[in-house]
């Protein structure tokens, strides 16, 4: 049966939504680095079912404490990630320098092989008599002396570029360790900013208004399998909107909305007879900052417009099933459309919230 069907047969406001699960984290500096710390939570997926949770009204949303603290560890992970990306260049241009150096070395090393070669070929040695037997000493002394310098400044060349190869793979050892603590660094700020983001959505979720098209993040891609598709997952993750568990490409896609600004309340898993909710595949997002109330109107539409964009613009990274919002449904294989189980009411309308399920 399908999810409208399931509401057809059921008095929406007698549902409830499930005790919110309390997920609290904790962020700790790392000493010396002023790294937020936190262990690694895995992904978690959406659900499907075509409505919220009936008429409930959601818990109040989350003061600016939780706000701030995704804002603060979206900032520290951006920083890490510029950082590691400076160093990434660096290492970079070292390598050219290097292979530069090294193909100096080689042409210098080659000419002076030519030139000693030179030096004790029989042509060479009929020079140097010829150079001898000059009735000019002082011709035969510059001529000597030129051959000598010749030599000697090839060899210095050569001994100068080899200790800048020493020093420069001494270097580039170094960024070698550098850049390997910097990216255990990035892992440890993407931890804390997943974390910051489910706990947001644990508090209710905020008033903020969320990117407009033109502005949006892009999301972070689920890991597929290596001929593209996406591995099986099973309801694994704790759901931080309700007490009830996500798929890890569900909570992914919870984080990464949330991480690119839609942060109002969201209700994900929930116990039905049908659809993706239940198998922690779906979640819903409500176009007003407290509930899911009436029809959205003005920043409430232009929200859920948003986000519903966001999603769509999003569905390959997150493996977006379909999306449902005002009325309409979007497949990846044929787009938008009409949404013809919508019976007059804001949650079957889907005119109060975001539906997204996960594949």
């Amino acid at each position: 049966m399908t999810e409208a069907g399931n509401n057809r047969n059921r008095s929406l406001s007698g549902a409830s939504p499930e005790p919110r699960h309390n997920a609290a984290s904790e962020v700790r500096r790392a000493s010396g680095q002023g790294l937020r710390k936190l262990p690694v939570i895995a992904l978690a997926a959406l659900l499907l079912v075509t409505t919220p949770i009936g008429n409930a009204v959601a818990d109040p949303p989350g003061d600016d404490s939780a706000s701030s603290e995704l804002s603060s560890a979206i900032e520290d992970f951006l920083n890490a990630e510029d950082e590691l990306a400076a160093l990434k260049q660096e290492e970079k241009d070292l390598e050219r320098e290097l292979e530069d150096s090294r193909e100096m070395v080689e042409e210098l090393e080659a000419e002076l092989g030519e030139f000693a070669a030179l030096i004790f070929t029989t042509s060479d040695l009929h020079s140097t008599s010829a150079l001898l037997s000059s009735e000019n000493p002082e011709d035969m002394i510059h001529a000597l002396t030129t051959l000598d310098f010749l030599g000697d400044s090839r060899a210095r060349r050569i001994d100068e570029l080899t200790e800048a190869l020493a020093d420069f793979e001494a270097r580039q050892e170094a960024l070698d360790d550098i850049i390997a603590e910097q990216a255990d660094i990035l892992i440890q700020m993407e931890d804390a900013r997943n974390a910051a983001a489910r706990e947001l959505a644990a508090s209710g979720g905020d008033a903020a208004q969320g990117p407009s098209p033109g502005d949006f993040r892009r999301a972070d891609p689920v890991p597929r399998n290596p001929d593209g598709s996406l591995p099986y997952e099973s309801c694994s993750m704790n759901d931080p909107t309700t007490n009830g568990c996500l798929t890890p490409r569900t909570l992914h896609a919870l984080e990464q909305a949330t991480i690119a600004g839609f942060g109002r309340y969201t209700a994900c898993f929930r116990h039905e007879a049908s659809g993706e909710h239940p198998q922690g595949r779906a979640c819903d997002f409500s176009a007003s900052p407290n509930n899911f109330g009436g029809h959205a109107y003005g920043d409430d539409k232009a929200y859920g417009d948003n986000l519903a964009a966001w999603f769509v613009e999003n569905s390959n990274e997150l493996g977006v099933q379909y999306v449902i919002w005002y009325r309409q449904i979007w497949f990846p294989s044929s787009g938008w459309r009409h949404y013809n189980l919508a019976y007059g009411d804001p949650n079957t309308d889907h005119t109060n919230h975001v539906h997204v399920s996960i594949r």
